[in-house]
């Protein structure tokens, strides 16, 4: 139990902790509890000295460090699944920019692909960035500006009706983002080449 004298956020360090450990115990997780939770609860139950406070927030840092690793390492340990998931996000986008999505729905976000996909938002992007270097919202650009570059050689269609085709709802976001993808803007793209 956490002693009356702690300050506030020390009790709420100690009440988590002792959640931590509780939830721990009874979980498969009990298996990895290092003996350090361990520690962390003696040394909320005895009176603090000078030394305790410096040990209960390095095993906290401990726990935490140990967190980041887990999650780090489901990256590691399911490489082959997320290559599947890397295609079927790429044909998403494939079938997405294929369809009349872009003139309904607007150009597809991190959170529709992510949701699409069934995934969170936030584990999907670190996802992305893990396996191919760029957050998701630079692959989807990415994969815009290669679609976009593609149309742009169909001198039937104004850069305008192509921004709108490809969800833009305003033809000027488009060409920005094209002169900062390509360094050149729609117009002078489609004369150079």
């Amino acid at each position: 139990m956490c002693q009356s004298n702690l300050a506030p956020a020390e009790k709420v360090a100690c009440a988590t902790l002792q959640s931590i450990i509780l939830s721990a115990t009874f979980s498969s997780f009990s298996q990895t509890v290092p003996v350090w939770l361990l520690t962390v609860d003696y040394e909320l139950e005895q009176s603090i000295d000078k030394h305790s406070r410096r040990l209960i927030v390095a095993n906290i840092e401990l726990l935490l460090d140990y967190c980041v690793r887990f999650y780090d390492r489901q990256f590691i340990t399911r490489d082959h699944v997320h290559k599947g998931i890397l295609e079927k996000f790429e044909e998403l986008l494939n079938s997405y920019f294929e369809s009349d999505k872009p003139q309904t729905i607007g150009l597809p976000s991190v959170a529709y692909c992510a949701d699409e996909l069934h995934l969170s938002p936030n584990y999907f992007g670190d996802l992305v960035k893990k396996e191919t270097g760029k957050t998701a919202l630079e692959y989807i650009q990415n994969k815009l500006i290669n679609i976009a570059k593609e149309k742009i050689f169909d001198h039937n269609k104004t850069v305008s009706q192509i921004a709108y085709d490809l969800g833009f709802k305003y033809p000027q976001h488009f060409a920005r983002l094209f002169k900062q993808k390509v360094g050149q803007s729609p117009l002078e793209y489609r004369s150079l080449n």
